[in-house]
């Protein structure tokens, strides 16, 4: 039996890493129903955000060997 830690594929698929190590992800309500969202809220939507600090730990060991 193998000692090694799996990579939790849903995180890998959501989070990035930045360049400093903080986990990035998509703002949640971007992908579809946006006909009844504001401009203005649509355009806070964009890009990524970095996650809260208290989530960063446990991401980054779900991330397993991409989290370096």
């Amino acid at each position: 039996m193998s000692n090694k830690m799996k990579t939790h594929k849903g995180v890998k698929k959501r989070f990035r890493l930045s360049a400093k190590g903080k986990p990035m992800h998509r703002s949640a309500g971007t992908s579809h129903r946006n006909v009844r969202v504001s401009a203005k809220r649509k355009r806070n939507l964009r890009g990524t955000t970095a996650l809260e600090e208290t989530m960063v730990k446990t991401i980054q060991r779900s991330l397993g060997k991409y989290s370096y």
